[in-house]
């Protein structure tokens, strides 16, 4: 027998992030560097490296969605896999911030 493959991770349309945020009383993280943060990010982001999201889990709140969020969506989605695995209901941002402007 074949074991299941992961779930899907959802992505949500750079243009629409808020619109989903709102829907989904979510959360957004995001997973860029300092130096990225200091050019700009989404309103009440919570700001978590990729590298230091396995020992910051304990910022995140398990009860509510989030919306991963990096500049183009690679990191993201990389960071949305690992929470997903570790019991988070999350998407990923497509396209990233430069695709709005913010990265």
């Amino acid at each position: 027998m074949l074991p299941n493959p992961a779930p899907t991770i959802e992505q949500v349309l750079a243009p629409e992030w808020e619109e989903w945020v709102t829907a989904n009383n979510a959360v957004v993280l995001d997973v860029r560097e300092p130096l990225e943060w200091a050019m700009g990010t989404l309103p009440d982001s919570v700001k978590i490296s990729l590298a230091f999201l396995p020992t910051g889990l304990d910022q995140l709140d398990r009860s509510r969605p989030i919306l991963v969020v990096c500049r183009a969506g690679n990191r993201s989605q990389m960071a949305a896999q690992f929470l997903q695995q570790n019991g988070f209901n999350v998407a990923n941002m497509f396209g990233g911030l430069a695709s709005i402007g913010l990265a």
